[in-house]
C-alpha cells in the first residue's frame, strides 16, 4: 500500500514535528536527532524521509553522515496551508473553549 500524504499531515505528528523544531535551530545529522529521543534512530530515519518526501527538510550527504536541513520553502507553504485551515469560526471555537474552561474551574472552586 501507498500512503500520500501532505506537509501538514506530516507537520501534525508530534515526533515529525518536534525534529522539525529541532533542525529549525541548525542542521543536524541522524545521529544528533536521535539522541534527543527515545525511539530508534531508524525510526528517525524513517520520520525525516517523510518529511523529506513532502518538502519540509533536505539532507546533504556529508563524508559518511547526512546532514538534515529545513527548506525555508517548504515551512512557508506549510504556513500558508495553516492560514488557510485556521478561519474566523476556528477562532471562536477556541474561545469557546477557553470560556467553557473557565467556567468549570469557577464552578469547581
Amino acid at each position: 500500500m501507498f500512503l500520500v500524504i501532505d506537509a501538514l499531515s506530516a507537520a501534525a505528528e508530534p515526533t515529525r514535528r518536534r525534529i522539525l523544531q529541532l533542525l529549525a535551530s541548525q542542521p543536524r545529522t541522524v545521529s544528533s536527532i536521535a539522541a534527543e529521543f527515545t525511539v530508534t534512530r531508524s525510526a528517525i530515519s524513517q520520520h525525516l524521509l517523510l518529511l523529506a518526501q513532502v518538502g519540509l527538510v533536505e539532507a546533504e550527504k556529508v563524508g559518511r553522515e547526512r546532514i538534515y536541513r529545513v527548506v525555508p520553502e517548504g515551512l512557508r507553504q506549510l504556513q500558508a496551508e495553516i492560514d488557510r485551515f485556521w478561519t474566523a469560526e476556528l477562532d471562536l471555537l477556541v474561545a469557546d473553549a477557553h470560556a467553557l474552561k473557565s467556567q468549570r474551574i469557577e464552578r469547581d472552586h
